[in-house]
């Protein structure tokens, strides 16, 4: 697995990810004005073999780092590609100063959970209603790096 920074020529395959991954995917645009626009973002893409495979993003406001997303294709899940670009992302976060780290993860999506608390999150709160294609909620994350 090679992680490296996401680029525009890596779109086409991180909509696949995305259109695979969530109901309600982020469109091509939003992914182009974070990587082009947003100074605060900083995205990741796992390739296995030159394919990519997975991405993470993360956004960098003063000293805490907020996860706007995290997706593996569903044929490579389980096989360490998500827990390595969290991994990857929590480290540059930190050598960018921030000392804190948060995510929202469905309250179903134990997978994730197991992941994210292997990596020494805990659980921090509730958002009622957080995803709005079935109003489930969402956990609240959070670890010090």
């Amino acid at each position: 697995m090679n992680i490296r920074f996401m680029t525009v020529e890596d779109l086409d395959a991180v909509m696949d990810i995305e259109n695979q991954s969530f109901s309600i995917p982020w469109s091509r645009d939003a992914f182009l004005n974070e990587i082009e626009h947003n100074h605060l973002s900083t995205y990741l893409v796992a390739e296995d073999e030159e394919q990519v495979v997975g991405y993470c993003g993360v956004w960098l406001v003063v000293d805490e780092a907020h996860i706007t997303n995290v997706a593996v294709l569903p044929d490579y899940r389980g096989r360490g590609m998500g827990e390595g670009l969290m991994r990857k992302i929590m480290g540059i976060a930190s050598e960018f100063g921030a000392r804190v780290m948060t995510l929202e993860v469905r309250v179903s999506n134990a997978a994730a959970q197991h992941v994210y608390r292997k990596l020494g999150f805990q659980d921090g709160g509730i958002r009622k209603r957080y995803y709005s294609d079935n109003q489930e909620d969402a956990l609240v994350m959070w670890v010090n790096l």
